[in-house]
C-alpha cells in the first residue's frame, strides 16, 4: 500500500475504535477500506480482528464503571462468547475461501440494515431498560440464562467469523432477554465484542500467520486503541446520523470493491 493508503487505514482505525466503543459496527468501516486497497478479503478480515483489538481493550476500560454489578450475566456470557469465537475461527479457516468471498456481501449488506435500523433498535432496547441504579433488574431464571446464552454464543459464531455489527446484534439479544440500562448493557457490549476479538486474534496468529497484512494490522491497532478512548470519553457526544452516513458510505464501497 502507498503513504496515503496507509494513512487512511490509520484514520479508518481511529473511526473504528470510536464507533465500536459507542455502537459497535466499527468494522464497516476498517474492512471495506483493506478490501478496497487490493487486501484480499480473507486477509482482510483476519488483520482486521486483530487490530481491533487494542481499540476494544481501551473501549471497554474506558465504560469499566458500567460493568461493576454486571458478573452474574457476564460469567454465563464470556463463555459463550469464548466457545462462539472459536466455531467462527474455525468456519473462516476451515471452509473454502471461495465460501467467504460469496457469502461476505450478504453478511455486509445485513451488517449495513443493521447499522440504519440502529436508532430503532436502540430505542427499543431503551424502552425495556431499567434505571441506572439497577433497581428492578430481571432475575436470571433458568430459561433467561439459557436464551441469554444461546443468544450470545450465536454472535459470538458471527463475530469470529466475519465480526462487522457484532456489537448491534449483541445489544438487541442484551435487549430482549437481560434489559437493563442503556450504557451498562454498551459496557458488556464492549467487553464480549472485545473477547471475541482476542479469540481471533490469537487463533489467526498461532495458525495463519502468512494471510495477515501485519502493516495494515499495526495501523488498525493504534488507530482504534485511540479512537477507543475518543469514543468512551466524548462518543455520546457526536451524532449518531453523522456516524452512520459515514459508515453506511464506505461499507457501500466496500460492497462495491466486492462485487467488482
Amino acid at each position: 500500500m502507498s503513504t496515503w493508503e496507509l494513512f487512511a487505514v490509520l484514520l479508518a482505525g481511529i473511526g473504528a475504535g470510536a464507533i465500536n466503543a459507542v455502537v459497535g459496527s466499527g468494522t464497516l468501516i476498517t474492512f471495506p477500506t483493506l478490501v478496497a486497497f487490493g487486501v484480499p478479503p480473507v486477509s482482510a478480515t483476519i488483520s482486521n480482528a486483530i487490530g481491533l483489538v487494542a481499540g476494544g481493550v481501551s473501549g471497554t476500560w474506558g465504560y469499566r464503571r458500567e460493568l461493576e454489578g454486571q458478573w452474574p450475566q457476564l460469567r454465563w456470557q464470556i463463555p459463550a462468547s469464548f466457545l462462539g469465537a472459536i466455531v467462527g475461527c474455525w468456519l473462516l479457516l476451515h471452509l473454502p475461501e471461495t465460501v467467504f468471498e460469496a457469502i461476505v456481501p450478504a453478511l455486509l449488506v445485513a451488517a449495513l440494515i443493521l447499522v440504519v435500523a440502529q436508532p430503532w433498535i436502540q430505542k427499543w432496547v431503551g424502552h425495556r431498560s431499567i434505571s441506572p441504579t439497577g433497581a428492578g433488574r430481571p432475575h436470571l431464571t433458568a430459561p433467561r440464562i439459557a436464551a441469554m446464552v444461546a443468544g450470545t454464543f450465536a454472535v459470538g459464531i458471527y463475530g469470529g467469523y466475519f465480526t462487522a455489527a457484532q456489537g448491534i446484534m449483541l445489544m438487541a439479544v442484551l435487549g430482549v432477554v437481560v434489559p437493563d440500562h442503556l450504557q451498562r448493557m454498551n459496557a458488556a457490549k464492549n467487553l464480549l465484542s472485545l473477547v471475541v476479538n482476542v479469540v481471533a486474534a490469537v487463533t489467526y496468529t498461532l495458525v495463519a500467520f502468512d494471510r495477515i497484512d501485519w502493516s495494515a494490522a499495526g495501523l488498525i491497532a493504534v488507530g482504534s486503541l485511540l479512537g477507543g478512548v475518543v469514543g468512551a470519553r466524548y462518543g455520546r457526544r457526536l451524532s449518531p446520523r453523522a456516524l452512520r452516513g459515514v459508515i453506511v458510505v464506505v461499507g457501500l464501497i466496500g460492497l462495491w470493491r466486492l462485487l467488482a
